[in-house]
């Protein structure tokens, strides 16, 4: 088994270069089927679950292939089925994207129960009612769904709830529908945008994105081009946070500084230093950090994803500190493992309280995703004695190499092998004491 070994680590200080965005990639790459073009995609991550949708690509006929340069180039005029492997598409949440970008072409897809993070379960209620505004008709099995639809049909489609995945699902479905396709209420994420720009420079005819009112007239087709992945906010968030958990001056490069407006105002209130350029952003923090209160919330608010690391800076922050996930009300994993190494935490229904200001001690914990697994990283950095951090393969999921950028700031951690019976003994202990 390999863990994460991780020591105190003195006050940081370099830069990180941000990775293109893991949420926004999984998007595009699976808009790309909708063309019958070659596309070549820059910046985005070499992650487990991109080399999932490659994976997939090839199963159903799209050829891709990593260039020299890390882009990625695909072909999906060669996609010949839309059978989508269920325990493939069980690996991930965004599998369901997969459904808006062939249904048009194919009629009917069949795929897996969109998996990934398992904090908390992700309905896909929003994207069947878009979906079936359009025409589609859903049929639900043990290990997997069917969509089907002779013909969509654009429709005005009104969301119960803010939801990124439905929005970018529905947009992609609307694309080759016939008519216009209006989303009312959609989500303004950054991802959402960047996916519409996508399928713009391929010849769809898309507005309003980064609004709550998007407007797609249906094309017949799309052409081939080229584009380029945002950078990732989330990384680049949990990045500046490090910065307070451990003190010393972190700064990112190759970001959207707007793109974390919530986070860097938050962070900002807890009294670390900000300072940020055209495409930089630089945090410093002398170790005296405020209690505050964070309620999450759909973009432009502050980012469920950055719920968990923030957990960590705060068990730095003197006085009592509250978080209100508002978002996916069961999204405390970590909160469990923080307590393993003597972090004071309660929990009562969406909401932690935090009293922060008390050492903690180095624990074996476990990552049970990939948010979970930075908040662990960031307190190993500030804990007393050796952190050692299982479940590795989440943080795999969304980092190119984790380990390697918090060194370069000087965090001492290491990847190491480990006897799996021993490591599963050490986390058993710790669940007994807690």
């Amino acid at each position: 088994m390999n863990i994460i070994r991780i020591e105190r680590s003195g006050p940081l200080s370099g830069s990180v270069k941000i990775q293109g965005s893991k949420n926004s990639s999984l998007a595009l790459m699976a808009a790309c089927c909708l063309s019958d073009q070659p596309i070549t995609l820059s910046g985005i991550p070499d992650i487990y679950d991109i080399r999932i949708i490659c994976d997939i690509a090839s199963d159903i006929g799209m050829g891709t292939a990593r260039l020299a340069n890390g882009d990625i180039r695909l072909h999906p005029g060669t996609i010949h089925n839309a059978n989508i492997d269920k325990d493939k598409a069980s690996s991930y949440r965004a599998s369901y994207y997969f459904v808006g970008a062939l249904l048009a072409k194919f009629g009917k897809v069949s795929i897996g129960f969109p998996g990934g993070d398992n904090f908390v379960s992700r309905p896909i209620d929003q994207h069947i009612k878009g979906l079936k505004a359009m025409g589609a008709e859903f049929s639900f099995h043990e290990d997997h769904y069917t969509v089907e639809a002779k013909k969509l049909k654009g429709a005005d489609i009104y969301f119960d709830m803010i939801t990124s995945g439905a929005t970018i699902n529905c947009m992609l479905a609307a694309v080759l529908a016939e008519g216009r396709t209006v989303l009312r209420g959609a989500a303004k994420d950054p991802e959402v945008v960047d996916t519409a720009i996508l399928l713009n420079e391929l010849g769809a005819k898309i507005s309003g994105a980064g609004t709550d009112t998007i407007r797609i007239d249906g094309v017949r087709s799309l052409e081939g081009g080229h584009h380029t992945v945002i950078p990732d906010r989330l990384i680049a968030g949990a990045f500046l946070m490090s910065a307070g958990v451990a003190g010393g001056s972190v700064t990112v490069t190759d970001v959207i500084p707007d793109h974390l407006g919530s986070c860097l105002a938050k962070l900002t209130e807890i009294g670390m230093e900000i300072d940020y350029r055209d495409q930089s952003i630089t945090a410093s923090s002398a170790g005296k950090l405020k209690a505050v209160r964070v309620r999450t919330a759909m973009y432009p608010g502050f980012a469920t994803d950055l719920q968990q690391p923030l957990t960590a800076l705060l068990t730095q922050a003197s006085g009592r500190s509250i978080i209100a996930e508002k978002i996916y009300p069961k999204r405390f994993q970590h909160v469990a493992q923080l307590r393993r190494m003597g972090a004071d935490i309660d929990v009562r229904g969406n909401t932690a309280y935090i009293r922060g200001g008390a050492p903690l001690s180095g624990s074996w914990v476990h990552a049970t995703d990939i948010r979970a697994g930075t908040c662990l990283l960031l307190a190993g950095m500030a804990a007393e004695g050796t952190t050692f951090l299982t479940g590795v393969d989440h943080i795999e999921r969304g980092y190119e190499d984790a380990l390697t950028a918090f060194r370069s700031l000087g965090a001492l951690m290491s990847l190491e092998q480990v006897d799996a019976a021993h490591a599963e003994e050490k986390l058993r202990i710790g669940n007994a004491k807690l």
